[in-house]
């Protein structure tokens, strides 16, 4: 695994998936307040990631909501996501065909105390589950939205084995169109059907 990266406010942090990133950002803080810098492209640059982000996108959840797995099919996007306030868990699912690590997923805990994000290349599956009472969740794209190209993966689908930080006691609250994702099983035939 390759070694962290120091740019300006910034500490670029690998994790086990070729092109997942960890970014922590130093805060500033004294009687006033604090500050911080969320994103500066000459030092994402330095620190490996060169992605031209073209939509910000900000959703508030409750505690107990799951939203994911998602993605778009013709129009990837790379996403660099992080929490304002509360705290989420959050996962992406790699989907990039001849990738060594083709359908295995990386988590990590965002807060709005801990500062940190993760950047998500392009080709991958995302989703987040909210831990505190509510989470107001941010994230920006290097491609805009397209309604019509949506693709998504069960969110709990065991050949993926993600292991969400869910109390057995809890089940978690999801919308319509997450309840019906395919598995990654189903979704890798339908993908190599079209080819």
């Amino acid at each position: 695994m390759a070694e962290s990266v120091t740019s300006g406010n910034f500490t670029f942090i690998p994790t086990s998936i070729e092109g997942v990133v960890l970014v922590d950002c130093t805060s500033f803080g004294d009687r006033r307040g604090s500050f911080m810098e969320t994103y500066k492209r000459s030092d994402f640059v330095r620190g490996g990631i060169d992605a031209e982000f073209v939509q910000d996108n900000q959703s508030c959840s409750s505690k107990g909501v799951l939203r994911g797995l998602h993605f778009q099919i013709n129009h990837p996007q790379a996403k660099l996501v992080r929490v304002i306030s509360g705290e989420v868990f959050d996962v992406c699912v790699d989907l990039r065909p001849g990738s060594p690590t083709f359908g295995k997923w990386e988590g990590a805990v965002l807060t709005g105390d801990n500062h940190r994000q993760l950047f998500i290349p392009r080709g991958f599956a995302h989703g987040f589950f909210v831990l505190s009472d509510t989470a107001t969740f941010a994230y920006k794209c290097d491609d805009e939205y397209h309604p019509n190209d949506e693709g998504g993966l069960m969110w709990d689908d065991p050949e993926i084995g993600i292991e969400w930080p869910i109390p057995a006691d809890v089940e978690p609250v999801l919308s319509d169109k997450d309840r019906v994702h395919p598995t990654f099983s189903a979704w890798r035939a339908a993908e190599e059907g079209t080819r």
